[in-house]
């Protein structure tokens, strides 16, 4: 429920429920978007995209210390990817027997089309906000995306086109 008590500043408690709030309603269109890439993913499997998108090649190990799953999760789940086409392993090029995994056109493909399909819903959404707080907004969600470790859309998204 919004505050409207402007003189003090809400409670943690108020804080963290406003975010649940809002996470689950993200989550709602992260769902929803997953539709506009056409492969049937998972959650977990569009992480993996993204995670490869912006990190660029990684060792299964890696990918799945970022996801917080194990190994042998990550490496089922590259299986699937591979078999639609969406990473593929490639040889370490300074360690052989080193095997990372990649993103491949159509992972990026599908990123970009759940992406754009997840930013057009919450552009909805937004225009039905009040705009006088907009500033204060955008610092406090930029703040959340840096305190969870995740990186700003622009940083993985420069030079796509929608």
């Amino acid at each position: 429920m919004l505050s409207t008590d402007d003189d003090e500043p809400p409670t943690q408690d108020a804080l963290t429920d406003a975010v649940v709030g809002a996470s689950r309603a993200l989550l709602a269109v992260a769902v929803r978007s997953l539709a506009a890439g056409g492969q049937g993913l998972t959650l977990v499997q569009y992480r993996a995209l993204v995670v490869l998108s912006y990190r660029g090649a990684q060792r299964i190990a890696d990918l799945a210390e970022e996801l917080a799953v194990n190994s042998s999760t990550v490496t089922r789940l590259v299986d699937r990817l591979v078999r639609k086409g969406l990473v593929c392993r490639v040889a370490d090029q300074q360690d052989r027997r080193t095997i990372r995994v990649s993103i491949t056109a159509s992972g990026e493909d599908v990123v970009r089309a759940v992406m754009d399909r997840r930013r057009a819903e919450i552009a909805t959404i937004v225009a039905k906000m009040p705009g006088h707080d907009s500033g204060v907004m955008v610092a406090a969600l930029e703040a959340f995306t840096v305190a969870a470790g995740e990186a700003p859309e622009q940083a993985w998204t420069q030079g796509w086109t929608s």
